[in-house]
């Protein structure tokens, strides 16, 4: 059976070693020492998953926003060298609220 990362990963620590006992591969042996973060580790390794989530932004052009937060981060950086307050203030504003807009349409 092919399982993905998110279903390996809300496996209990009996439930991952009866998965290894059915595979046969070199990660796996050993199985019934393993702790389950060694043990989810080597499971990956043998069905050849990611140990890690891939998120995806939708409903917003993430690489428009990027480009905008760096331009903001450079005026940032003047207005900091200038000692420009407000200037400094509203960048950074600004790019908070453009992380908090791509945090929020990560699914």
């Amino acid at each position: 059976m092919a399982y993905t990362f998110e279903e390996l990963k809300k496996k209990t620590v009996a439930q991952l070693r009866a998965i290894a006992k059915e595979t046969d591969h070199e990660a796996v042996k050993g199985y019934t020492q393993l702790n389950k973060e060694h043990l989810l580790e080597a499971l990956c390794k043998a069905f050849n998953l990611e140990m890690r989530v891939q998120h995806k932004v939708v409903g917003v052009e993430k690489g428009k926003i990027k480009k905008r937060i760096r331009e903001l981060k450079k005026q940032r950086d003047a207005a900091l060298e200038k000692k420009e307050k407000d200037a400094y203030r509203t960048a950074r504003h600004e790019i908070r609220d453009l992380k908090k807009q791509l945090r929020r349409a990560t699914v």
